[in-house]
């Protein structure tokens, strides 16, 4: 691969050919916040939350899936982008179920994380929020009142598990995770290879826990 001469955050880097925005950064030290994006999986730019300045470029781009080129300009904490990064931050929560203080997960949630960092506290839109009943068999719980649409969980029972088992349905504000095609949680359906619950940034997917269980969690560090 050939190098790359471009501008990041005002300083002369060199990166290869074929590496994106976020992997430059990342290489250079300099930390691009996401939520959908992981390694192992093919980035979609579900969230927006990693996009980043580029000069003459009409709109933020997102940086976990625009590859570098030859002379151009980026700025990935440019006060544009930083007021983008919270607006996104404030809609998310616009929906989201807002229940953190009695979240299993909320004090390693990746949305959660960000919040603080971004200064986001309630959010100024008002929208509806989606609420659904908790599914769970002896392996999975999901509680997709929690889901913020990222789809990790699709990707890696895809491309990880292999399984094929989860899927996104509906339009707009009635898309949800769907197991099959929108069936009930079952023994059958889902059982323990845990892969989308390692890479789901909020507590929509978790282990279920029996009474009395002590609540324990690793934070899911999106990379």
């Amino acid at each position: 691969m050939s190098d790359v001469k471009l501008t990041l955050n005002g300083s002369p880097v060199v990166g290869q050919e074929g590496q994106t925005i976020l992997e430059l950064a990342r290489q250079n030290g300099i930390e691009i916040p996401t939520l959908c994006y992981l390694r192992e999986l093919t980035p979609t730019g579900c969230c927006r939350i990693c996009v980043v300045e580029v000069e003459g470029s009409r709109t933020l781009l997102g940086s976990c899936y625009t590859p570098i080129a030859p002379s151009m300009v980026i700025q990935t904490h440019s006060p544009k982008v930083l007021a983008a990064r919270k607006t996104l931050i404030e809609l998310l929560f616009a929906s989201h179920c807002g229940f953190c203080m009695i979240c299993d997960k909320a004090n390693v949630c990746n949305l959660r994380e960000l919040a603080a960092e971004y200064d986001v506290g309630l959010s100024p839109y008002r929208t509806r929020k989606r609420f659904y009943p908790i599914e769970d068999n002896a392996y999975i719980q999901i509680d997709r009142t929690k889901c913020i649409l990222c789809r990790n969980c699709v990707r890696a029972c895809n491309e990880i598990a292999g399984n094929g088992v989860l899927g996104i349905a509906y339009r707009g504000f009635d898309s949800k995770i769907v197991i099959d095609n929108d069936q009930p949680l079952s023994a059958e359906a889902c059982r323990d290879c845990d892969a989308c619950i390692k890479v789901c940034p909020t507590g929509s997917l978790t282990k279920p826990r029996k009474m009395g269980e002590a609540k324990t969690g690793v934070s899911m560090i999106i990379k």
